[in-house]
């Protein structure tokens, strides 16, 4: 009798979950459409917004719902099409991240310097290291009295845990083709000389931070080393520590571009947008999850089984 039982309600949840998937797929094909919506305002205004929100990466966002991630391929590729668009003048760079992958931030960086048009950076609450490396590269920088700036440093590091293997007797066998091809595994301690290079590679990026920083405020090397201590700085500091141009918000960053353009800022927002089955793909995949996990908790409420 128990399975009996059982059995019918096992239907009856995978029904309730498909009807809660078919609803789920229609929001997204709604929120899909507002997207689309969205591109087809792109040819109007005169001032481009690009958001750079997020850890500053190389690689796109891997899910529509995944945490905000600065992809430099996509901000980049928002560049090229606001540098096609003859009705833009100028861009907002708006930024709100505490900064990512070097190599990105560069590509941002040197995007921003090819421009034949003002450009301004908003950093309202974040824009620390590679994110500041970015907002450097533009012809003015407004940032929020106590926003977080600067921050010119890099890091690399990583966890090892070789005591406790060796607590649990596990052995790490080790087998490379090169001296220093498992640098960095977390499974032995680093050799002196292995840190050294490693700490060697870190100073190099390093260097064509401060280069970059210096180059791009009008700084000299020496003034900007002693700021490039990795720590971080509020706008006000920054404003004095001549990091930044300007305290104010996001009308203060439209007003310079006014006073740069010479006429009223009208603002258009570039943004990648998702298709209808970017965002269907990724409701199919969460939603097959909770389908697998609502049949075992339907099975665990009949064998009692708790956690």
């Amino acid at each position: 009798m128990a399975k009996q039982e059982t059995r019918p309600r096992i239907i009856w949840g995978l029904l309730i979950l498909f009807f809660l998937f078919l609803i789920s797929s229609c929001v997204a094909m709604i929120i899909s459409l507002g997207d689309l919506d969205k591109d087809r305002t792109f040819e109007a205004g005169n001032v481009a917004v690009i958001p750079i929100k997020g850890v500053i990466t190389t690689e796109q966002a891997s899910s529509f719902f995944a945490e905000d991630i600065a992809s430099s391929d996509d901000i980049v590729q928002q560049i090229e099409d606001v540098k096609a668009n003859k009705k833009i003048k100028a861009i907002i760079f708006e930024i709100n991240s505490p900064g990512g992958s070097p190599v990105a931030s560069e590509e941002i960086g040197n995007a921003i310097k090819e421009l034949q048009m003002p450009t301004v950076a908003y950093i309202r609450e974040t824009g620390a290291s590679g994110a500041y490396w970015i907002a450097t590269a533009t012809d003015h920088i407004v940032a929020q009295r106590m926003s977080v700036t600067g921050s010119i440093g890099v890091y690399g590091s990583y966890l090892e845990f070789p005591g406790l293997l060796t607590r649990f007797n596990i052995t790490y066998r080790r087998l490379v083709s090169g001296k220093y091809k498992d640098a960095g595994v977390p499974y032995r301690a680093l050799e002196e000389d292995e840190e050294a290079l490693i700490q060697g590679k870190l100073d190099i990026i390093h260097s064509y931070f401060i280069e970059e920083v210096a180059n791009n405020r009008n700084l000299s090397i020496n003034d900007t080393i002693e700021l490039a201590t990795g720590m971080f700085y509020l706008g006000s500091e920054a404003k004095d520590l001549g990091l930044i141009d300007e305290i104010g918000d996001k009308s203060t960053a439209v007003k310079y571009i006014e006073g740069r353009i010479g006429e009223k800022a009208s603002l258009i927002t570039y943004e990648r947008g998702h298709t209808f089955w970017d965002v269907v793909s990724d409701f199919s995949a969460k939603n097959s999850y909770h389908l697998g996990k609502g049949i075992s908790s339907i099975v665990k409420e009949d064998f009692k089984i708790t956690t």
